[in-house]
């Protein structure tokens, strides 16, 4: 059980880290033309997202895809800066029609599991059997994802209802400056597999 609650902190503390913010900034990204009445689609989108990356998460950690991790490092940030730019496209916030940004958080999520298994194959070294630990540290990436999106929401309830800023301007001010940091993160990365 010991070995449970680890790798579930690791998930948890592994998605909210601040240092490596390019994983926030995509959840962040990808809640962001929600608010809090939109929870069902929310749901939806944060799932597609998880299905992702927990099968890139298991195929990587038993080897069976093998992107090098430079690569991986520069396509999550292209991930982010596709899911900004998809929000500045945002007109009216009728989301009946959601059915491509579900499509994108599924592949985007394939993304983020290989930059995820890069991070736990360092930590469980040759074990024969990961189920457990793998499990457990998706349940915590998926509680430390909810924690995030509880806040864009909780911000969103703020600024957009009750300080009355038009939705569409909140949506294109937050979603402008991921899409600025994220697209240099991506140049600087793209600089480091050159190098």
């Amino acid at each position: 059980m010991n070995d449970f609650l680890f790798y579930f902190r690791e998930g948890i503390y592994h998605i909210t880290d601040l240092r490596g913010y390019d994983h926030i900034l995509f959840v962040v990204a990808l809640c962001l033309p929600y608010l809090i009445g939109d929870w069902r689609k929310i749901v939806i989108l944060v799932t597609a997202f998880t299905i992702g990356h927990s099968a890139t998460l298991a195929l990587s950690i038993y080897n069976k895809i093998l992107v090098p991790s430079v690569w991986i490092e520069f396509l999550i940030p292209v991930t982010i800066v596709i899911t900004a730019l998809e929000n500045l496209t945002v007109r009216k916030f009728d989301f009946r029609k959601s059915s491509i940004r579900y499509v994108s958080a599924l592949v985007f999520g394939l993304i983020h599991g290989m930059g995820f298994s890069n991070y736990l194959r360092s930590m469980m070294g040759k074990q024969e059997s990961i189920w457990g630990q793998l499990l457990a540290f998706n349940i915590g990436l998926e509680i430390g994802q909810l924690f995030i999106v509880a806040i864009v929401l909780l911000l969103a309830f703020v600024f957009v209802t009750l300080l009355k800023i038009p939705r569409r301007e909140w949506l294109l001010f937050i979603s402008g400056g991921i899409f600025a940091i994220a697209l240099l993160m991506a140049v600087n990365r793209y600089a480091e597999i050159g190098a």
